[in-house]
């Protein structure tokens, strides 16, 4: 079997799951908005094989969305996030039409207050999970992914709860070389060790790209988050556009850089981050 194909498309898709709520609500990015452009356009009847993906993105909270959806002063941070995660992927022998995933992904936070000189780092609470996939059609992929976020990380980044992160997938290569990846899903958070409980939210995460040459496939992006109050935690939504570029490097790499900012909100942050992704396949 030749597995460069293969490789291509799981290269393209090395991140079956995204980034959580690593912050309270009002100052985590939106759930999965790491993903790019082909991130589920995933192969079936393939042998195994692995893939490590580097995630990372700088963003400034100078501004926040405040409970009537106007945009105030932020608390002015700036948090680093890293993502280092590795993915099995294997086909079963005895159902090749399917494929399958597993994977762990351990964050690396820094939240930067230069106002009052302080600084809070660590490693973030790990993800672990699947994702189980199958192609309608030739050029098509949908599938579900769900994933349990454990409160085993450093003390000054934990989120200090338990959480599910369970979506449905799919991608779409349409006419002209364009190419529609996308996902839809939930979050259920368990109470916090501090004895909040945040709400449950919902997610989707939408990306357009066009692959100008071998090289090159601009891309933009829309993510949308919206959460359920409870309690003292009030409810919040926000609405995120972007724009990037993947570049395929080599059949086993790939490199994508995108920008994102918020155009509506309320009680949560104004996305405004330079993300970028790196993704080697063996």
């Amino acid at each position: 079997m030749n597995r460069t194909p293969f490789k291509r498309a799981a290269l393209a898709a090395a991140c079956v799951s995204g980034l959580a709520a690593f912050a309270p609500q009002a100052f985590a990015q939106t759930t999965f908005d790491v993903i790019g452009p082909h991130e589920y356009e995933l192969p079936v009847g393939f042998k195994p094989f692995n893939v490590f993906v580097q995630y990372g993105y700088v963003q400034d909270n100078k501004r926040v969305y405040d409970d009537k959806g106007d945009k105030v002063d932020g608390s002015g941070a700036q948090t680093i996030v890293g993502l280092s995660k590795y993915v099995r992927f294997w086909s079963p022998e005895s159902h090749p039409e399917i494929g399958l995933a597993y994977e762990v992904i351990v964050p690396e936070i820094s939240v930067r207050d230069g106002r009052n000189a302080t600084q809070s780092s660590g490693i973030g609470d790990p993800l672990t999970g699947f994702a189980v996939w199958y192609k309608p059609t030739a050029g098509s992929t949908l599938g579900f992914q769900s994933f349990v976020q454990i409160p085993a990380g450093s003390t000054a980044v934990s989120d200090k709860n338990w959480k599910n992160l369970s979506s449905f997938l799919w991608d779409v290569r349409l006419p002209a070389d364009f190419g529609w990846t996308a996902d839809a899903g939930y979050v259920w958070q368990g109470k916090r060790s501090d004895g909040l409980h945040p709400g449950n939210s919902f997610h989707t995460n939408q990306r357009l790209g066009w692959r100008a040459n071998s090289l090159l496939e601009p891309f933009v992006a829309l993510d949308y988050e919206n959460a359920q109050s409870r309690g003292d935690i009030k409810s919040s939504r926000v609405t995120d556009l972007g724009a990037g570029v993947m570049f395929h490097t080599f059949d086993n790499q790939s490199i994508s850089l995108r920008y994102a900012a918020s155009v509506n909100g309320r009680n949560h942050s104004a996305n405004n981050s330079i993300n970028l992704k790196y993704a080697y396949v063996w």
